[in-house]
C-alpha cells in the first residue's frame, strides 16, 4: 500500500512540474527564462578542527589571498616540529657520512693498532720461549698451547684493528652516502607536507569575490571536507536559462543572444557559454510529439563586464535564435 501511494505521489509531482514548465514556454515563443547567477566558490576544511577565528563577516568583498578564518592549528604545529626535528637528524647523519671519520677517531684507531701490535710481539716472544722450554721438558705441553692461543688471538685482533683503521681512512661507500641522501629527501618531503597541512588550516580567498556565506560559527568543530565559506565571484554574472525543446537544435555554444533583465531598460548582449546535452527533467511516460515539446535544456549565457554591477538572482529573458 505504501509503495502504491509513493508511486501516485511521484506521478502527481512529475505532472505538476510538466504543467508549470509548459506554462512558462510554448512552441511559438522565442525566449528562454532564467535568473542571473555568479560563479560560486566553496572553501572546505582540510581537517577536523575547531574554528578559532573569523576575520571577515558575510557580505563583504575579499581579495585573492585574504585571510577569512582560521582553524585550531596546535596539533599540526606539533606535527611540523616533529618533521623539522627529523629533517635536522637526517641532515646531521648525511653530513657525518659525507665528511667521514674525525681526525681524533683516526688517531685513536692508529694508537689501538700500535697497542695490539706491541702485545702481539710480546705474545710471539712468549710462545717462542715456551717452545724452547718444552723441548727441554721444563714446562708442560699445555702451557705451550696456551701461549699459542694467546698469540693467535692477538693476531686476529690486530687484523681487525687494521681493517677498522683502513675503513676510517677510506671513508664511507657511495651506496651508504646515497642512502643517507635518500633519507634526507624523505625527511624534507615529510616536513613540506606537514607545513602545507598547517597552512591549509588558514582559509584564504582564492580569487577576488564577495563573501556570500559562512555556514559555520566560531568555536564550532567542523569535519574534514565540510564547507567553511562560500564566495561569489565579483566578475560579470551569467544568465542561467532554460531553453524549450523546439529551439534546442537552433541554439549552440558560442551563439550571441540578447538578454533582457528586469529593471534594466536597455537589452544586454550575451554569449552562450554552456548548453546541457540532457533535458532538465524527463517525464515517466513516452515522449510523444506533444509531451516532448515541454522539455527544457539548461544553458548559461555570459554577460559582458559592463554588467558587473547587476545583482545575482534577478529574473532574465533571453531572445533565442530563430
Amino acid at each position: 500500500m505504501n509503495r502504491l501511494i509513493k508511486r501516485h505521489l511521484t506521478l502527481i509531482g512529475t505532472a505538476t512540474l510538466t504543467l508549470l514548465l509548459s506554462g512558462c514556454f510554448s512552441a511559438d515563443t522565442h525566449q528562454a527564462l532564467g535568473t542571473l547567477e555568479r560563479d560560486r566558490i566553496a572553501l572546505t576544511a582540510t581537517a577536523s578542527e575547531l574554528i578559532t577565528d573569523i576575520l571577515i563577516t558575510e557580505g563583504n568583498p575579499v581579495k585573492t589571498g585574504q585571510l577569512i578564518l582560521k582553524l585550531d592549528d596546535r596539533k599540526q604545529q606539533a606535527a611540523v616540529a616533529v618533521a623539522l626535528a627529523e629533517t635536522e637528524r637526517a641532515r646531521a647523519y648525511l653530513s657525518e657520512i659525507v665528511n667521514g671519520a674525525r681526525i681524533e677517531d683516526i688517531a685513536a684507531a692508529r694508537a689501538n693498532v700500535r697497542q695490539i701490535e706491541a702485545r702481539l710481539v710480546d705474545a710471539n716472544k712468549t710462545f717462542q720461549r715456551n717452545k724452547v722450554l718444552l723441548e727441554r721438558k721444563l714446562i708442560s705441553p699445555a702451557k705451550l698451547d696456551q701461549a699459542r692461543a694467546d698469540r693467535d688471538a692477538l693476531e686476529a685482533e690486530t687484523a681487525k684493528a687494521r681493517e677498522k683503521l683502513l675503513s676510517l681512512l677510506n671513508g664511507n661507500r657511495p651506496e651508504t652516502i646515497e642512502q643517507a641522501e635518500a633519507a634526507m629527501k624523505k625527511a624534507l618531503a615529510s616536513q613540506f607536507l606537514e607545513q602545507r597541512k598547517l597552512e591549509d588550516l588558514s582559509i584564504y580567498a582564492t580569487r577576488d569575490s564577495w563573501l556570500d556565506s559562512l555556514p559555520r560559527h566560531q568555536g564550532e568543530r567542523v569535519s574534514a571536507g565540510s564547507t567553511l565559506a562560500v564566495l561569489l565571484a565579483d566578475a560579470a554574472p551569467y544568465a542561467r536559462i532554460y531553453i524549450p525543446e523546439p529551439h534546442k537544435v537552433a541554439v549552440h555554444v558560442g551563439d550571441h543572444v540578447t538578454v533582457h533583465v528586469d529593471g534594466v531598460k536597455e537589452a544586454i548582449p550575451g554569449k552562450i557559454r554552456w548548453l546541457s546535452m540532457d533535458p532538465a527533467f524527463t517525464p515517466h511516460y513516452a515522449l510523444n510529439e506533444k509531451e516532448r515539446s515541454r522539455l527544457v535544456y539548461m544553458a548559461e549565457v555570459q554577460l559582458p563586464e559592463t554588467a558587473s554591477d547587476l545583482p545575482s538572482g534577478v529574473p532574465v529573458q533571453v531572445d533565442l535564435p530563430l
